[in-house]
């Protein structure tokens, strides 16, 4: 747990198959709720945009597995700027935190451009953390993460699992709020990622009916993916 009071998760990630995820989900379906903010679609679009230094260093730290590792982005859902998250995820000896705040479009427009917000607007820890990477590290926009996801949540636990496919990517970062812009296919088709989160436990009965046979464990984030096989 940090000073803020949020607690370090664990976090596993695996490539499978569309038929893979298809026994999946009917799995989960009859006996995890699914999460209540998907609406009647059963799921939602995540569009992100991250941001690294000029020397790449968060690409880099991934790949080569660096611990401790962090990175930023800016979050909206299904292509809706009314609600514009700043968050940055840490990875710290196979866990990962996640700290979010609320900002608002003007304040997004404004870190896109790598601008420094005033005073009055950096009373946040972590929008003032960002900023501070802004100007010492000068961190920008690299590149437009975007998926499906379907998440299922276990209270017990705090499990989340989720089923993320057509996850594509974007160099057109300055119209990452318009949703006006080419989008390039990352995974191979018919890959879909399983996401596994949970504090400290994950129930007998949710990891029995996950085995799908050999499952291979991925290190690699969604952020360096796209950063990797993104040629637009």
């Amino acid at each position: 747990m940090n000073e803020y009071g949020e607690k370090y998760r664990h976090e596993f990630k695996y490539p499978i198959s569309d038929l893979e995820a298809t026994v999946l989900r009917e799995r989960l379906k009859a006996i995890i709720p699914i999460d209540k903010h998907v609406g009647e679609t059963g799921k939602y679009t995540i569009t992100s945009l991250y941001f690294d230094d000029k020397w790449d260093s968060c690409f880099y730290e991934n790949e080569n597995g660096s611990d401790p590792r962090e990175k930023f982005r800016i979050r909206i859902y299904n292509h809706s700027n009314e609600r514009i998250s700043l968050e940055c995820k840490r990875k710290e000896r196979g866990k990962t935190l996640k700290t979010a705040c609320l900002i608002t479009e003007e304040q997004t427009k404004a870190l896109m451009r790598g601008n420094v917000l005033n005073m009055s607007e950096k009373e946040n820890p972590l929008l003032m953390k960002f900023t501070d990477l802004i100007m010492r590290k000068g961190y920008e926009p690299k590149v437009i993460v975007e998926y499906e996801r379907i998440p299922f949540v276990y209270q017990n636990g705090n499990v989340r699992i989720t089923l993320d496919s057509r996850l594509t990517s974007s160099y057109y970062t300055d119209r990452f709020l318009e949703n006006d812009y080419l989008k390039r296919p990352v995974m191979p088709i018919g890959t879909q990622l399983l996401e596994v989160k949970y504090d400290e436990f994950l129930p007998d009965f949710i990891y029995r009916i996950m085995q799908l046979g050999d499952l291979t464990q991925t290190a690699f984030s969604k952020y360096y993916l796209c950063r990797k096989y993104n040629t637009f």
